[in-house]
């Protein structure tokens, strides 16, 4: 699980030194994708069965979520991911606070800090980020799993199905992580059968 949540930050600083790209318009999914609504994306990431355009889609849904609109934003969300990487924690926490402090409705600022508090093992300070993440973009499959991660560890079992489930729904490409959880959890919250 905790390799999940690491593997998530990972992929997330690799992408933010391209912020320059982002916000010209060249994005990691290429140019067709690009002109797509995030309702289109979104339906092509759910369609099951073809795996380079969910990809694809899913590298542009993630492209739009980091693309703050603000230079400010997008450096302080980069020194937040260097420094996570490196575990320094507080440094990490103080850029991530200024970030929801600046632009408290840029959904991946509330999200990046809720992975600092998963990783800090502070269960409760994340569960309130991902609240808000999901307030602003009910549809975030990161937080969704995130969400389900937590709630298994705190052995709240039920909801934690529920919200890798719906995880997986939206977004059919998720880590192989989020299947093997689903596939523990089902027997323990349904029962097997006799």
């Amino acid at each position: 699980m905790r390799a999940f949540v690491v593997s998530l930050v990972a992929l997330a600083a690799s992408a933010l030194p391209s912020f320059a790209a982002m916000n010209d318009g060249a994005g990691i999914a290429g140019g067709d994708l690009a002109g797509q609504s995030m309702e289109q994306l979104f339906q092509t990431l759910g369609t099951p069965g073809d795996e380079a355009a969910g990809s694809s889609a899913e590298a542009e849904i993630q492209r739009r979520w980091l693309n703050s609109g603000s230079d400010t934003i997008d450096l302080l969300m980069q020194w937040a991911a260097e420094a996570i990487a490196t575990k320094n924690y507080a440094r990490a926490y103080d850029f991530l606070d200024a970030v929801i402090a600046l632009k408290p409705e840029y959904a991946e600022g509330w999200n990046r800090r809720a992975t600092l508090f998963f990783l800090q093992d502070d269960y409760g300070k994340a569960l309130s980020d991902i609240e808000k993440v999901l307030a602003l973009e009910p549809r975030h499959f990161g937080a969704l799993a995130g969400l389900g991660m937590i709630l298994n560890e705190i052995d709240r079992k039920k909801e934690a199905l529920a919200a890798l489930q719906k995880a997986l729904a939206i977004d059919p490409y998720l880590d192989d992580q989020v299947r093997d959880a689903i596939k523990s959890l089902e027997p323990e919250v349904d029962g097997r059968p006799i």
